[in-house]
């Protein structure tokens, strides 16, 4: 199997396909789905919206980062932050169009975003959401939401955040990574300029 240092093309499609078949079903940040069935979710959900096959994606692979961060995978425990929105962008960036990129890389800073300019959605977090909230640095100040909200990709960055946030339920059934392969592939093969795409 392909190491991130050694993805082509060819073969990212089956090394997250790998990943998730492997470790999905390692628990979610102490919430009642596993990380397979979090991400899953998030991607069902924005499929059945009308979401864009980008956002579809990025809300697939968003905490993709929790298995491939050099600093493990988090828990309710944890006393410092292991970058998993860095480490998952990390990982796709060569393959993915900056839209999806994005997502993934900011959906940490989306959460900090929403904290800081939306009272009912800093209530609304699950504990889990709340502690990794404190490891990742709190709500926003004002100068932070000022560059965060220049960044070209903010309202597709928003709506994964929020695809995120509604992947937590434990009786919703979605189709397996298999199903979405040939959607992130596409994406794949578009960015990557390959013939036919």
């Amino acid at each position: 199997m392909s190491t991130p240092e050694t993805l082509t093309p060819d073969t990212v499609v089956a090394f997250l396909q790998d990943i998730f078949e492997r470790r999905g079903s390692e628990a979610y940040l102490g919430e009642a789905v596993t990380m397979a069935q979090h991400m899953l979710q998030g991607a069902t959900i924005a499929e059945q919206s009308g979401r864009s096959e980008a956002i579809i994606v990025a809300a697939l692979l968003h905490d993709i980062g929790h298995f491939t961060s050099e600093f493990g995978t988090f828990t309710m425990d944890d006393t410092e932050d292991r970058h998993h929105d860095e480490a998952g962008a990390a990982v796709v960036e060569a393959f993915l169009p900056p839209v999806v990129t994005d997502c993934i890389r900011h959906h940490v800073a989306a959460k900090r975003y929403l904290c800081a300019t939306n009272p009912r959605y800093l209530s609304r977090l699950s504990e889990a959401s709340a502690h990794s909230l404190k490891l990742q640095g709190g709500p926003m100040d004002a100068a932070e939401i000022a560059a965060f909200e220049g960044n070209a990709h903010l309202r597709e960055i928003i709506q994964v955040r929020c695809l995120d946030d509604a992947g937590k339920r434990p009786d919703m059934e979605t189709p397996p990574f298999a199903y979405f392969a040939p959607m992130v592939q596409r994406l794949v093969d578009a960015h990557c300029g390959r013939p036919g795409a």
